[in-house]
């Protein structure tokens, strides 16, 4: 028999016979060591109202000792009663001022009831009398300094953390994340890089390093070292899943796609998951795949907007077009600032023949995100196609507003007072595009099918073109 199954079994009598007590009401003595054993058993599996039970029984018969008093007070923390909590804290911290357990206890305590500096304090404190387990502290410092949305200081103090134990993983997470909001990340990969020289074998750092570079776009160093990480523990699931957000990124469909199923192998499935998966199958144009996913996102999820979206995406793609209408107005209703959204429901209402609906679903789009060319050429074109040439030219002049030398509204500009039969203006604009981009001038082709029209513009392209100054035409 080993020592620790002769352990386990020791333990679980202790704790049959202190419930056995309880149910026949029997008053049971144990010495201290055990009921702090049957206390902190029951406080660990989460048991609380009986570790309340066990210590209220414990300190009847050991009233002074310090041990069970810090017991009861953190199974009121655990119970976020945390008034309770403090007072016992307090008056053992007025006997016992240099106990770092004490101490540590009252600054998570008092961080947990929101009295931010009051926590700072007794950390402060536990660090000058503490001689282990200092990374712990620091770390609970970095956390509330990061929730005062203080994050120099809680820089400071996640790699303190670090400095005592390379292996606190939730400091070196933490700091990824203050390097990030801080815009500090260029700054950070020098000290990742510095780290694991020194620290070659830490996987969380690897990590880090990964999703930082990710983050600047330098996709390729991403890639090497999420395969570091993968490669020093091939469980770990976020970095084979942020592995496969960075092939997204250089649309790299198919390894994201094997990525995402490694995730799913490892563990359960979220919508995120789902979602990312869909993605990829979308992108890889199996739209079927990536509906599927999608909504499989949404069961999972039924208020993630962008899986409602890409079910959407991936229905118009297969030409189901009232079908994705009803995705993409989902998604609207689920986040109706979003003008992305917006202007998949106006094209989707084009696609079925709903002009006017179009129109109003443009034009929010446009108040969202009035720097979206893609918007203001959809929209005005709604108006084009119906003969309202003045319509269309006035919605382009509204995106010219917004948006200035755009040689795509120029050029658009010129086939629409054509049109009109405004051959003058229509010159002036198409002068403007053609200084700006040349080589854009082929659009005008695909909008006006005329003979006579066409062997017109390609007239003046050339002596434009031969001459490259369009005032020497007249």
């Amino acid at each position: 028999m080993s020592h620790e199954f002769k352990k386990w079994k020791y333990e679980n009598e202790l704790i049959q016979r202190f419930e056995d007590s309880i149910k026949m009401s029997k008053k049971i003595f144990f010495d201290l060591n055990v009921f702090e054993l049957i206390v902190n058993y029951y406080i660990d599996t989460g048991k609380n109202k009986k570790a309340l039970q066990a210590v209220t029984i414990a300190i009847e018969q050991y009233p002074f000792s310090t041990e069970l008093i810090t017991f009861k007070a953190q199974i009121f923390f655990n119970q976020k009663q945390f008034e309770k909590a403090i007072n016992l804290l307090e008056e053992l911290h007025q006997i016992h001022p240099t106990d770092t357990e004490i101490l540590i206890l009252l600054g998570s305590v008092y961080s947990a009831s929101g009295e931010l500096d009051v926590a700072i304090t007794f950390y402060e404190k536990a660090l000058k009398f503490s001689i282990k387990d200092n990374d712990e502290i620091y770390y609970n410092m970095g956390l509330i300094y990061q929730n005062q949305e203080k994050y120099n200081k809680a820089i400071k103090c996640y790699k303190k953390a670090i400095q005592e134990n390379k292996n606190n993983e939730g400091a070196i997470y933490e700091l990824a994340f203050c390097f990030d909001i801080t815009g500090k990340l260029e700054s950070s990969l020098e000290y990742y890089y510095k780290f694991i020289e020194e620290d070659p074998f830490c996987v969380s750092a690897w990590y880090n390093l990964g999703v930082v570079n990710n983050k600047l776009e330098k996709y390729t160093e991403a890639i090497h070292a999420y395969d570091y990480a993968i490669a020093l523990d091939d469980t770990f699931a976020s970095a084979w899943f942020n592995q496969g957000i960075t092939y997204l990124n250089i649309l790299e469909f198919s390894k994201a796609r094997d990525n995402f199923w490694k995730t799913k192998e490892i563990e359960d499935p979220s919508s995120e998951l789902y979602y990312y998966l869909g993605v990829a199958y979308e992108g890889l144009s199996q739209n079927e795949l990536g509906l599927k996913y999608f909504m499989k996102a949404t069961k999972l999820d039924p208020l993630y907007d962008e899986a409602w979206f890409g079910a959407g995406s991936c229905l118009e793609k297969m030409d189901k077009c009232y079908q994705a209408l009803s995705f993409f107005t989902k998604a609207v209703k689920l986040d109706p600032q979003n003008a992305e959204y917006w202007k998949a429901v106006a094209q989707a209402e084009f696609n079925i023949g709903n002009n006017v609906s179009s129109l109003i679903a443009f034009e929010e789009s446009a108040c969202l995100n009035p720097h979206d060319k893609e918007i203001w050429l959809d929209w005005s074109y709604i108006y084009f196609e119906s003969g309202e040439y003045d319509k269309a030219i006035e919605v382009l002049q509204n995106g010219i507003a917004e948006i200035k030398d755009e040689p795509d509204f120029l050029y658009r500009l010129a086939i629409y007072l054509i049109e009109g039969g405004e051959y003058k203006r229509a010159l002036i604009f198409l002068e403007s595009a053609l200084v700006l981009d040349f080589e854009g001038h082929t659009v005008m082709f695909d909008f006006l099918k005329k003979p006579e029209m066409q062997k017109a513009l390609f007239k003046i392209i050339n002596q434009y073109k031969k001459n490259n100054n369009f005032n020497n035409l007249t």
